[in-house]
Order: structure tokens, then sequence, then C-alpha cells
């Protein structure tokens, strides 16, 4: 009997071992790891360069509480805002990306106490999305525009509202004396790996200056080059100037880091005591963080994301199959949509989750985004031989579900 809280509907693998791209289960079998622990292995699995940045680091000092300077913190801090952000602004660190939004949402609050309504009331109000998510806290569920989510923990935070997503019209017609704060995922990855447009992000922006409010850029799984630049926002609306940005996941390539950036418009307001953490922005944790985010720059894995992006795109078009819809997303974090209309799903089963499963009997891990979109997850670093073994397993398993019309016969399709 597991002694472990059932808070997950885990699928029926157990990993022991991992080394780049792939990982290994206790049995031994090998699997090509296009789940990448959920966008965080931005390289690969135990990567020299974090283990040995970790472990060097280890051996000097491992914590070091936030009453006293920390030189790996400012170090990472000016590698964030200078090589990557490229605004001016101040950055603090957390341990994972629900506390880097719950750090956003404070922030919202303390703006509103210090710019309120026009009877002096503050203003405390955070719009969001349909179909988003920032993260398991109390406020990150409230903030998240997914009712199951929610489900059993009201009363919940008040103070939030949810619109559809690449809606200008909706969003205008909810902003009210209350608003100040809108937060949004460029690319929502738990809700189907739908993408903004660029079009609502720049008039997002433009209300966020019409009505003197704070723009919150969601980028915990996007970010630090997932989605082709090292700020996803940029890649689709690179002009939009925001006033805070979340991150987790990815920058610390495994290690548990978290963060959020706040611009010099709001960042004054969070002075000592309106925040805190005690391991958050660790020796430790900001070692691995700047390991990884060398390497992503030294290595220039941007250009990988891209490449790798257009030969997935290219490849999954060439197939013509019955199943898939079109290929969302940015980058390395791409949704296939599928026509589940076509699917003999067993019942009771979502098709992402179905075909998620059958994608681990055939070695490759790969998560679901939302009820019908499987998602594409591999590393930063990820060789085309490796998207090309990837991509010949995923058209195997959808040749090969019930009610396709389509089987598989030695190689070839038929």
């Amino acid at each position: 009997m597991s002694h472990i809280l059932p808070t997950y509907g885990r699928f029926p693998l157990t990993l022991v071992k991992g080394e780049g791209t792939r990982v290994w289960d206790e049995v031994g079998k090998s699997y090509l790891d296009f789940c990448s622990g959920i966008a965080v292995c931005a390289l690969g699995h135990s990567p020299k360069v974090l283990v040995d940045a970790i472990s060097t680091q280890a051996a000097t000092l491992i914590h070091c509480c936030n009453l006293y300077h920390i030189p790996q913190q400012e170090e990472l801090a000016t590698l964030i805002v200078e090589k990557h952000v490229k605004l001016p602004g101040k950055v603090f660190f957390s341990n994972s990306g629900a506390e880097s939004n719950d750090g956003l949402i404070k922030s919202a609050r303390r703006y509103g106490h210090a710019k309120p309504q026009a009877d002096g009331s503050p203003r405390y109000e955070v719009l969001s999305f349909n179909q988003s998510f920032h993260g398991r806290t109390l406020a990150g569920i409230s903030a998240t525009g997914q009712d199951k989510v929610k489900e059993g923990f009201s009363p919940l935070p008040t103070g939030f509202r949810h619109l559809p997503f690449n809606d200008l019209d909706a969003l205008t017609a909810a902003i009210a004396p209350e608003t100040v704060a809108i937060i949004l995922e460029p690319i929502q990855g738990e809700g189907g790996v739908n993408l903004a447009t660029p079009e609502f992000l720049r008039g997002v922006a433009e209300l966020c200056k019409k009505h003197d409010l704070l723009l919150f850029m969601d980028e915990v799984q996007v970010g630090f080059g997932r989605c082709g630049d090292p700020m996803a926002w940029r890649e689709i609306a690179p002009e939009l100037e925001p006033d805070g940005i979340s991150w987790a996941k990815g920058m610390g390539g495994g290690f548990p880091i978290g963060s959020f950036w706040l611009s010099d418009r709001i960042a004054p307001l969070m002075g000592p005591g309106s925040h805190g953490t005690t391991y958050g922005g660790s020796p430790l944790a900001c070692a691995a963080s700047l390991a990884v985010l060398k390497e992503i720059a030294d290595k220039n894995l941007i250009e990988n994301v891209r490449s790798q992006e257009a030969h997935i795109r290219e490849t999954i078009a060439a197939w013509n199959h019955p199943l898939v819809t079109e290929v969302r997303g940015k980058g390395l974090l791409l949704g296939i949509g599928l026509d589940i209309e076509k699917m003999n799903i067993p019942e009771g089963k979502l098709p992402s989750i179905h075909l998620s499963a059958e994608l681990i009997k055939s070695a490759l891990p790969a998560p679901p985004a939302g009820p019908a979109t499987p998602r594409f997850l591999p590393p930063l670093n990820g060789t085309t031989e490796e998207i090309d073994q990837a991509l010949e397993i995923v058209r195997r398993t959808l040749d090969q579900l019930p009610g396709t019309g389509v089987r598989i016969q030695g190689s070839e399709r038929q």
C-alpha cells in the first residue's frame, strides 16, 4: 500500500534513470522522453554542465538565507534582466511557478493600493482567461480559468475573473473600476497549447496603458527558449513591454527554482517585508539555473528549437493523417490537434490521455494538454534523429488506434 497522497492520476511507468533525451524504467526498458518533466529538463536528463554546477556548488555552500547577500542571485538576476528580458526591472527568486505567480498577484494588490479607484478604495481584480493555468495554490487556482482545478476548494480568494482567450472585445467590456491587472500565458500549455495572437497581445497591452493596468506574462512553461525566444511573448509580439513575468520549470533544468520579474514601474512598491521565501534563490538553485541558461546561450539552442519546430511541422503535414487536424504552439511546445470524432476511444477516457498511454507503450512519454491534444516537449537540444524517432512512434500509434481505418504492416502504412 502506498503512503503517498493520491493527488496524481499516474501513468503506469516508473522511471529510475535518465541521460540526455532517454529515460529508463525499473526493469531497464529505454524510452525516448518527450515529456521532459513537463518542460522542465531543458537540456535533457543529467547534462554534465548541470551536474558539474550542482556538485561544485553543493560542496561549497548549499543554502544561505535571504537575510544576507547571495552572489549567485545577483549574477543570475543580472543575466535575466540584461540578456533575456532586456527591460529595466528587478527579479525575485522563488521555488516554483505557482509561487512566482503568487508574487505577481501580490504585486498587483500592492499596486492597486498605491493607484486606487477614484473613490480611494484599492483596485484588486486580476483578469485572466479561459483554459489558463497559473498554479495550484489558492490564488493560483483562483486565477486559473479551468473549473476542474477549483472543485472542492471553495470559498476561493475573490478578485479574479476569466474571459475568452483571444477575444479583445470581451476583455474591453470586462474592465471595471476595481481591475488592476491582466495575467496571461502567451501560449497556454496545460489548457491545450493555445497560442495568443499578435493582435490580441497588442490589444491587451493598449488596454493596460489606457486603464493603468499591469500586464503580467505567465512564462512558467514557455520561458527561457522553449518557444523560440528567451521570452515567449517576444516571439509573438516583440514590441510589448510587460510589467511582470513569471518563470520556473526549464530555468533550472530539473533543479527546483522559480522567479518573477517586475518592471521599474512597480518594483519599488515591493520593498523589505512585502514578500519573502526561505529556500528561494539559494546558492545551489541559482548556480544550477546559471549553468542551464548559459548553456542555452553558448550552444545557441534557440536556433535548434526553431529549426526542429519547422521540421516537426513539415513532417506531420506530410503525413496527411486523418486524425490530425493541426499543429499548435511554437518552438518545442507543440500540441497535435486530434479529430476526436474519428477516434474510437474507450468509454470514459479522454482522447489525449488515452493517446499518451498508448505512446508510453511504444516507449515515448508525451504528456496530454487538455482533453484532445497530445503535447510535444523534447529538450531544447534534441536532435533531428531523435525528433524523427519520436514522430514515427506518434504516426504508428495514431495509425493503430481503433476506428482510424489505418493499420501498420511491417514498416509501411496500408
